[in-house]
């Protein structure tokens, strides 16, 4: 059974945040970080600072949406929180 997961990714540039979904969070960081996505090619590199597994893509894609509509406060207050397999 394949595991989704949403991420969220801080550049270290100017601090913004990239909100994403994925089946292997670190190659989808990697690929951020070589360029492969025009949105986020232009603030490399990007740190993974927020990942929360999720039961299905349906549920992923759901939490994807819900937290690109949120601001850098819910955001910085979620990556405290226990449901971020980063530790």
């Amino acid at each position: 059974m394949e595991c989704y997961y949403v991420y969220i990714i801080q550049s270290e540039v100017d601090g913004s945040f990239y909100k994403g979904f994925t089946t292997d969070y670190l190659k989808r960081l990697a690929a951020h970080n070589a360029g492969l996505s025009t949105y986020t090619s232009r603030k490399i590199p990007w740190k993974l600072i927020y990942v929360e597994e999720l039961p299905s893509k349906r549920e992923a894609l759901q939490r994807e949406l819900m937290l690109k509509k949120q601001n850098s406060q819910y955001i910085n207050w979620l990556i405290q929180q226990p449901s971020n397999l980063i530790k």
